[in-house]
């Protein structure tokens, strides 16, 4: 009796999101050796493949086709090949078509194998400067308006940090979005991480809007935004109360709503509760 043929492997290969010295040896070296690729864009697989002088063929494998691609790869791995998925850049499998693949491995017993690099989300929570002992990666917002609102409303009391994609034609008004849905928050715009103009803008959501609107954005962004804090922030030694913060902006002739709004939104303290405390110490308008 013909042995039965033993199913091949599905390698998830992270690739540079910006930098081909990211690349590692390990991931070179799985290129080389599977059977053939499975590529988000093949002439972006392409570059790559040349650069590092791999010649392997490559199949296109992306959200419009995912479903009968998907079924023809798997129909290959259970027949014993070998193959690597990749996107354009990053990790495969994250906010990317190769979920589906992945999933769809695992329902026909196919195995699959991580060869880990570079994941854009990641590496902006390292150089945010926000809390990253936990976090909640959100992906891309919908384009629908009702939607994206529900989205934001879904997590407007989310106390992790968050992990927003956004591309640059979409960020002034997701920004204007979350402001208007959550109020003011600190976030960190992150843009073309490890290329030659890497940026990270440490500011707020209020700052990032009037920034934006001076300045159009360019290239795509990973927002960290922190999460929700049911309490103001502490108040370092030497600084005053923010009521008293309030109470100066009132005796220089800010109404005192005005006031409140001010210093809510610079130290992203609760307005409501600001409000009755400067209420019972200053009264009225």
């Amino acid at each position: 009796m013909e042995e039965e043929k033993r199913a091949g492997k599905l390698y998830v290969v992270a690739t540079p999101i910006g930098n081909l010295g990211d690349f590692s040896p390990r991931a070179v070296e799985t290129l080389e050796t599977v059977d053939f690729i499975a590529a988000e864009d093949t002439r972006v697989g392409a570059k790559l493949l040349n650069h590092f002088g791999i010649k392997k063929p490559q199949i296109c494998y992306f959200e419009h086709n995912r479903r009968s691609k998907g079924e023809y790869i798997v129909g290959r791995l259970l027949a014993g090949e070998t193959c690597a998925i990749i996107t354009d850049a990053g990790t495969p499998a994250i906010s990317d078509p190769g979920t589906d693949l992945v999933a769809l491995c695992a329902e026909n017993g196919v195995e699959v194998v991580a060869v880990p690099g570079c994941s854009a989300v990641v590496s902006a929570l390292s150089i945010s400067g926000m809390d990253t002992g936990r976090f909640t990666f959100e992906g891309f917002l919908s384009t629908t308006k009702k939607n994206r609102m529900e989205h934001l409303s879904e997590v407007k009391e989310e106390k992790r940090t968050m992990v927003f994609y956004e591309a640059p034609h979409k960020l002034l008004r997701t920004l204007q979005d979350m402001l208007d849905a959550w109020g003011d928050r600190r976030i960190a715009l992150c843009r073309e991480i490890t290329k030659l103009h890497e940026e990270c803008f440490r500011t707020t959501l209020s700052q990032a809007v009037e920034h934006y609107t001076e300045h159009p954005p360019r290239g795509e962004f990973v927002l960290v935004i922190e999460g929700y804090r049911d309490e103001p922030a502490p108040v370092r030694s030497g600084e005053p109360a923010l009521v008293d913060i309030v109470g100066q902006l009132i005796q220089s002739g800010m109404p005192l709503m005005a006031a409140v709004k001010q210093v809510s939104r610079d130290n992203n303290a609760p307005k409501n509760r600001l409000y009755q405390e400067a209420l019972e110490k200053y009264g009225n308008d």
